[in-house]
């Protein structure tokens, strides 16, 4: 038994492994949470539940059916905590990167599978194993501090709890709280006129949706012009792609979202709350989930505008979800190569190869279609929820956002179970998925296929 085992673990690819990890984790969390001890009624939570909860936090999604705090224990919510954090991670990176920590010897193969799933990384992934750790302890660390400074004399050892789960979740950009036992709180809403609170869960979900390779680039950077002070090592492009589209949708963003909802959702508040509110929302929508005000009165155009900039979502290999700032990148690149009539699509005097806008088209393609049988599904097995508010939920589960418009707790259980299914394809990436399951070896041929020519646009 022992012997097929490893000799399966031999044959199976890094992709397939990648996603078999995310399943087992996904399995075991469904087990954990429907066990008695990790409700606070002491009943068992039903199966599905437990298994919508469990995806949601694997996923770092954070569309829940129950209040977090009302209804798990400490033990249940030490349960989601873990989850988020091995999910947010990835169970390689989180597990190669204590191998090295603690100097144990690392095979090729382990390292193949790590570079997965931090993103497909060529950079030496000793190196960014340790940065991808470094970083998440300490930008953790920092925000639980940060937040207890404003917790802790409020509520105490549960302000404690309360700064240390927020912190992990909104680095994992996984939207899960527990601050339910505040009264009137909904999610962040109490703190919305709070800068220390809301920037540092800002703060914490920008770094956490901007990418370990980013990180890792940006302190080789360093490292180089502090070797060669007469010459400053410029960033890679790849890294200065994301932080410039990353700074463009933040601000769009705010500044959309201040505009339409100046007098809908963001009613009642102060100007300079309104435009805090504001930005905490386009950050959120970068795949974190938590809020500050009421999108149930979100306006169509507010919404539309939230599904877009969730759809875009953060940065490869981070702990981000959605389509990637890189693959809208490369859309518009082709887009505007096309119109141009250029031979190639390129951008910043930097070529794109023809099988990366292949790829860009594909995982773009995906999204919508699943996107679009989700929303199909919910608007047939449920009526009263408007086709916004069904894309909205879509979106936000594929994305692996969190954010819901009041939807998730009126799901029906096959609704809840295709939601289930959405998390977990947008947190493995629906081409890895593909690929684990579709992919052969190519075929050897001597023919060449004839040119297909046909009308297009």
């Amino acid at each position: 038994m022992e012997s097929r085992y490893r000799a399966f673990l031999k044959k199976a690819t890094p992709t397939r492994l990648i996603v078999g990890s995310f399943a087992v984790l996904v399995i075991l969390g469904t087990v954990l949470l429907m066990l008695p001890v990790s409700s606070n009624d002491g009943r068992m939570t039903p199966p599905v539940d437990a298994l919508f909860t469990a995806t949601s936090a694997t996923c770092v999604t954070g569309l829940a059916v129950y209040d977090t705090y009302g209804h798990w224990s400490y033990f249940g919510q030490a349960v989601l905590l873990l989850l988020i954090q091995c999910g947010g991670l990835g169970i390689a990176t989180f597990a190669t990167g204590f191998s090295i920590l603690l100097r144990r010897r690392i095979g090729i193969r382990e390292l193949v599978i790590a570079r997965e799933s931090a993103g497909g990384s060529d950079l030496d992934m000793t190196t960014l194993m340790r940065v991808v750790l470094g970083f998440t302890l300490a930008f953790e660390t920092l925000g639980a501090l940060l937040l207890m400074i404003r917790f802790v004399p409020l509520y105490g050892g549960l302000g404690a709890w309360a700064s240390v789960f927020v912190s992990v979740s909104a680095f994992c950009n996984a939207g899960f709280d527990i601050l339910s036992f505040i009264p009137g709180n909904a999610s962040l809403s109490a703190f919305n006129g709070d800068p220390l609170v809301t920037l540092t869960v800002a703060g914490l979900i920008i770094t956490g949706s901007t990418g370990f390779v980013i990180y890792n680039d940006i302190y080789l950077s360093k490292v180089k012009t502090r070797l060669h002070r007469n010459r400053p090592e410029r960033l890679s492009f790849h890294t200065q792609v994301c932080l410039r589209t990353t700074a463009l949708l933040l601000v769009l963003g705010t500044l959309l979202l201040l505009l339409f909802e100046y007098d809908a959702s963001l009613s009642g508040l102060s100007f300079l709350e309104k435009l805090n509110a504001a930005f905490f929302q386009s950050v959120n929508t970068r795949t974190a989930g938590f809020c500050s005000v009421d999108l149930t009165k979100e306006t169509d155009a507010g919404k539309l505008v939230t599904i877009l900039l969730m759809f875009v979502g953060g940065c490869p290999g981070s702990t981000a979800g959605g389509i990637k700032v890189t693959t809208l990148v490369v859309l518009l690149a082709a887009v505007r190569s096309t119109l141009r009539d250029d031979a190639e699509t390129s951008l910043m005097k930097h070529r794109f190869d023809s099988s990366m806008v292949n790829k860009a088209l594909t995982v773009t393609a995906l999204g919508v279609a699943i996107c679009a049988v989700d929303t199909g599904i919910i608007s047939a097995m449920h009526g009263g929820i408007s086709g916004i508010d069904g894309i909205f939920e879509s979106v936000s589960a594929f994305a692996t956002v969190g954010l819901t418009a009041g939807v998730t707790t009126k799901l029906s259980v096959f609704a809840k179970l295709a939601i289930t299914a959405t998390m977990f394809i947008g947190r493995v990436g629906p081409v890895s998925l593909g690929l684990a399951f579709l992919m052969r070896g190519k075929k050897k041929t001597g023919t060449v296929q004839p040119e297909g020519r046909m009308l297009v646009g």
